[in-house]
């Protein structure tokens, strides 16, 4: 499990509590959705190339994750993939 710590400045705060009463759970909600959704994503193209090319799928989603990785059927993102933000 990884922690992340964010800094918002005044402004960005003070945007922030005109559309969520906790800002620490707001982001924390939109990280993890947005990681279920990248995780759907990666099952689903693991299970069409696993089915392909009649390689069993691994067991769990972290493994399948890894065995997607592992077979190039994703990859993590750099600076230079598109709608990935270094900031």
């Amino acid at each position: 499990m990884a922690d992340f710590t964010i800094t918002l400045s005044s402004w960005e705060e003070k945007a922030m509590k005109t559309i969520c009463a906790d800002t620490d759970e707001w982001i924390t909600n939109a990280a993890i959705n947005r990681a279920r959704q990248a995780k759907d994503d990666i099952v689903s193209k693991l299970i069409t190339h696993c089915n392909e090319n009649e390689i069993a799928i691994a067991t769990g989603i972290e493994a399948q994750i890894d065995q997607a990785l592992s077979l190039g059927v994703v990859a993590e993102a750099t600076s230079e993939t598109p709608g990935a933000s270094a900031e």
